[in-house]
């Protein structure tokens, strides 16, 4: 079919639109088994998947559910719906269009299952719980074609693990099935194909005009430290004047929670500003989001729920305040701005700090040169498939052989083997091992071949449990005394898995020791006088990417810098004059007295998450060698650990198998295990979120999976869910696999230089949060002098 529908082009025809070559070629391919649409934002990717069921649905009207669009956010089907009733009613197309999401009511749901639309509009999580009804397969028998937006998104996480197991479901009941994949920004696309279906073909769009893109100049320079752009608040206000609607982007949710606060008290001329992220209420969002649409705000200030392709209003300007991390995700942020086909979307950068300035640069190199990131995925993980399993005994009996069939052609799957189908479905039925003795985890029996619920009442829980995402739970922290505990505030529970007893962190302005978790409360005593040995770590949620690291890299190596803030290339020019610049060949370590202490500094640029679990390594390897170590505080480029002994040879600290052994010995006493132990439980289905619809709490969730991670480690150490649990720990929070990566790239060559004073590269580490305990009025000032005195120490002022 590479023609429209008379009605259809009858009314493209009185609005003035002509159809894009990419848009044609969708309808032309409209009967190819899959394809992925790779096409720029405001390119009308959305609309060129869904010509063909336009088209086909005019043509031959059908009864029941045609079309499925899957998005992973809820506003994107909604907005999704808004659009295409436009060409739907505008023609007069005798089309019905729904949206079915966590938002959608249950009368709405239940009349959905009894008489679906002809296109239905979805997330990952609610097509989940449709395929879990025993009427799935009448449902979805005469499904034609799906949709998944934002491919790329899905694809990075656990979601779309989980969505490739449905897709394979949904193929089985209906053989027919045609996949189309959109996004915009892709890396590596035949891996994403691949990850669509393995016989997927490849649409390229014209990518269109370059992104207009550049640093935001300033007269103040960026601090040294810090992640806020609030130095630059004059400059940013002044941008909002210049255009219609700005774009604010921050990495994290507090980061934008303090920058709108900023904003408003600067705001002295009342521009209509506002604020949006994943973490306010409905009610909340949509109402900025309608003001968005009706272009009544100059400026929104938001983090990554408005990354994908919603397309709110006349956004003219898109800011991203602080390093993007990723190449990947600056482009699709950029692509906000100016959301029409052939015209350049205007973006400008905002260090947040003087390190940040050599990563925006590198990530607008990237952008110009059209190079991408992203970290290869591995195998598809288990405990998604365990809920998958549990999702399709909640539809009706399986057969075991036929169900990994099904399973093997998810393209994360594929490699999967037969015996480990078998065990994780044993795990599923029985709770395994240590766990078969009791009655609740008897989930499923196996009656004349077929395995099925052992009880069909349990299929409500179950339900009631699906998805892959995980709530960030915040603990709050205690001081530890007969009274109960006085309030301190609250950490999150990432930085709380890192602690084991005696670690003392700084909170509120004071330094205390971790005594212990309980019942979800982080227990502390009070450490006057004492450097806080780990400092809390409240920056980006991202780790620089691999690819953004070897181009910081690569510029250090330059012999000018002529492209950058002349404050920064002075900052790197002195730094090589006092020490050198790292580079990807050599392991660079500097060592140096300051202010009573010893210090020795890890350029590793391995990542946030990989640079603190070598802090942890390296700090334990230095006490077995007597070189008594106070404590550390990472970056995504370094680690700079401070104690009594200096370090004049760093490189015995890197034996691969020390460090090895020493992660697991501080695996076994951490808190990180049995953190990600409750996750994997909870979507493994072990541990239940919900029960009889009412949300349990963390606490709740944390005391029965500790309590359970004790008892396997104890009586069944082999347990499918320690094997999980193990799997994404390493892949997660610890992120070991860079450290080999690293380890690997410099193959022994580890450089110690030893030094007089710090250098100024290490300088910043200084003023990362924790290190500078200062509250109260004088913050600022203090801070300020602070860091004064840090630079002039190192040379830069």
């Amino acid at each position: 079919m590479d023609t429209l529908p008379p009605a259809l082009s009858q009314w493209f025809t009185e609005k003035g639109w002509s159809l894009h070559p990419h848009q044609w070629d969708m309808l032309a391919r409209a009967r190819d088994p899959a394809t992925l649409l790779i096409a720029p934002t405001g390119g009308g990717k959305t609309l060129a998947g869904f010509l063909p069921t336009l088209a086909e649905l005019t043509a031959t009207p059908a009864k029941g559910l045609h079309t499925l669009y899957i998005s992973p956010l809820k506003a994107l089907a909604a907005d999704i719906r808004r659009n295409l009733r436009t060409p739907i009613e505008g023609a007069n197309l005798p089309i019905r269009v729904e949206d079915r999401t966590g938002d959608t009511t249950y009368t709405q749901r239940r009349r959905q299952r009894a008489d679906p639309p002809h296109i239905l509009l979805t997330t990952p999580e609610s097509l989940a719980l449709l395929l879990s009804y025993e009427d799935a397969p009448r449902i979805f028998a005469g499904l034609q074609r799906v949709i998944l937006d934002e491919l790329h998104a899905l694809a990075e996480s656990k979601r779309g693990d989980q969505m490739t197991l449905l897709l394979a479901r949904l193929q089985s009941l209906s053989p027919g099935l045609r996949r189309v994949g959109l996004s915009a920004t892709v890396e590596d696309p035949p891996a994403l194909a691949r990850f669509l279906a393995p016989d997927t073909g490849i649409l390229l769009a014209d990518p269109g005009p370059p992104p207009d893109i550049q640093m935001l100049e300033t007269d103040t320079p960026p601090p040294w430290a810090g992640g806020g752009g609030r130095y630059a608040m004059v400059a940013i206000l002044e941008q909002v004047k210049q255009h219609r609607t700005t774009l604010i982007f921050h990495n994290t949710r507090a980061q934008a929670e303090l920058f709108f606060r900023d904003l408003w008290l600067a705001n002295t001329e009342d521009l209509p500003i506002g604020i949006h992220h994943g973490s306010l209420s409905r009610e909340q969002r949509e109402r900025v989001e309608a003001a968005m649409v009706a272009g009544q705000l100059r400026a929104i200030v938001c983090t990554g729920s408005l990354d994908l392709g919603i397309d709110w209003g006349d956004v003219d300007l898109v800011i991203q305040v602080g390093a993007p991390k990723n190449v990947k995700r600056l482009v699709q942020r950029i692509g906000r701005a100016n959301h029409r086909y052939n015209a350049p979307s205007k973006a400008l950068l905002l260090p947040a700090n003087r390190f940040e300035v050599v990563e925006c640069k590198a990530a607008l190199d990237a952008v110009r040169d059209g190079t991408l990131d992203g970290e290869p995925r591995g195998p598809g993980p288990r405990d998604v498939l365990c809920q998958h399993i549990l999702l399709t005994a909640c539809s009706g009996p399986f057969d075991a052989g036929q169900l990994y069939a099904e399973v093997i052609t998810a393209g994360p799957y594929a490699a999967l083997t037969r015996p480990a189908f078998d065990a994780t479905l044993d795990f599923v039925a029985t709770g395994g091992y240590a766990l078969r003795a009791y009655d609740r985890w008897q989930r499923l029996k196996q009656t004349g071949g077929l395995w099925h619920l052992r009880d069909p009442r349990a299929a409500a829980v179950i339900r009631q449990n699906l998805g892959t995402i995980i709530d960030i739970e915040t603990l709050k922290v205690r001081l530890k005394n007969r009274f109960g505990g006085t309030p301190l505030g609250e950490v999150e529970e990432s930085f709380a898995a890192t602690l084991t007893p005696g670690d003392t962190f700084l909170i509120g302005g004071q330094v205390v020791r971790y005594e212990g978790l309980r019942e979800m409360t982080v227990e502390v005593t009070n450490q006057p006088g004492r450097d806080p040995k780990v400092a809390v770590f409240n920056g980006t949620k991202f780790a620089t990417s691999t690819l953004l690291t070897q181009r910081i890299l690569d510029i250090f190596q330059q012999e000018r810098w002529s492209d950058l803030p002349a404050h920064t290339a002075q900052w790197l020019s002195l730094q090589r004059e006092v020490s050198r610049l790292p580079d990807a060949e050599t392991l660079l370590c500097e060592s140096f007295p300051h202010d009573g202490r010893e210090h020795l500094v890890v350029y590793g640029f391995a990542g946030r998450n990989a640079q603190q679990t070598l802090g942890l390594l390296l700090t334990k390897a230095m006490e077995e060698a007597g070189l008594a170590p106070l404590g550390f505080v990472a970056t995504d480029y370094a680690t700079l650990i401070w104690g009594i002994d200096a370090v004049e040879d760093a490189a015995p600290l890197f034996d691969l198998h020390a460090l090895q052994d020493g992660l697991e010995t501080w695996l076994a006493g951490n808190a990180v295990m049995k953190r990600t132990f409750r996750a994997s439980a909870i979507i493994a289905g072990l541990i239940e979120r919900s029960h009889q619809g009412r949300r349990k709490s963390g606490r709740q969730a944390t005391f029965s999976s500790d309590i359970l991670y004790d008892t396997l480690r104890k009586y069944d150490p082999d347990h499918l869910l320690l094997q999980i649990t193990r799997e994404e720990a390493m892949r997660g929070l610890i992120d070991f696999s860079r450290i080999e990566d690293l380890l690997a790239r410099v193959s022994g060559r580890i450089e110690t230089r030893r030094l007089p004073r710090l250098s100024p590269l290490s300088a910043p580490l200084f003023l990362e949060p924790g290190r500078i305990p200062v509250q109260g009025a004088g913050r600022e000032r203090l801070a300020e002098d602070a860091a004064r005195r840090l630079m002039e120490a190192a040379g830069l002022a």
